[in-house]
């Protein structure tokens, strides 16, 4: 029997990018990915990440990447539109998200794959947070954080982690996964990579509240 074709919403960093790897190991056929940049299309709408650098990392994953561009006004239609279209493309039935337990997050998933046919699947789904950041670390991501909030700081940016980084997170209080949004990653490296991303931080900026890492 064949496996299911799944798209990845993918955005760059270590939860998309566990899930996907997650959803692999339960006979998934990943097609393609999804990535949503902000109005202007040169970085990612929630991670501040180039595009360019979203593309090595698909080149490298060996799978296409399907770019749009939105305002968060109409971040819904157009990921639904995104979604139908790329059903279609890659005869899809499933499309996997990174999320752990916001169920709000879910919810909505599964209001959008709803309404294409797909069915949403969330391989991380209610794990132990410091469980699954260690896992992702022992199976092999390499992952440094992009962008933060204020009780973190800008020293963050830049650092991959490792368990030394989780410690300074459990000492803030700042949750290990970033699930409540507290910082975002970007994967270099990773086994359904063919190599290693290679990217520098050329400069760090604050866009209201959080911290942003300028990459080349």
């Amino acid at each position: 029997m064949p496996a299911d074709n799944i798209l990845c919403s993918w955005s760059g960093g270590k939860d998309s990018c566990f899930a996907l790897m997650q959803a692999i190991k339960q006979g998934y056929a990943p097609q393609v990915l999804l990535n949503v940049l902000n109005e202007e299309g040169k970085i990612s709408r929630s991670h501040g990440i180039p595009q360019q650098i979203l593309e090595k990392q698909a080149q490298y994953a060996g799978l296409p990447i399907y770019l749009i561009s939105s305002s968060w006004n109409d971040y819904e239609k157009n990921f639904i539109a995104a979604l139908g279209k790329l059903k279609e493309q890659y005869a899809l039935s499933h499309a996997v998200f990174g999320d752990i337990d916001l169920q709000s997050h879910r919810d909505w998933e599964e209001k959008v794959c709803s309404t294409v046919g797909l069915q949403a699947v969330l391989p991380l789904w209610q794990q132990d947070r410091k469980d699954l950041v260690t896992q992702m670390l022992n199976d092999g991501i390499e992952t440094m954080i992009v962008s933060c909030n204020e009780t973190m700081g800008q020293s963050f940016l830049g650092k991959v982690l490792s368990p030394t980084v989780i410690h300074e997170l459990e000492n803030l209080n700042v949750d290990v996964c970033g699930e409540n949004g507290e910082f975002h990653t970007l994967v270099l490296n990773a086994p359904i990579f063919k190599q290693r991303l290679d990217v520098t931080v050329q400069g760090k900026v604050k866009h209201g509240q959080y911290w942003f890492t300028e990459l080349v």
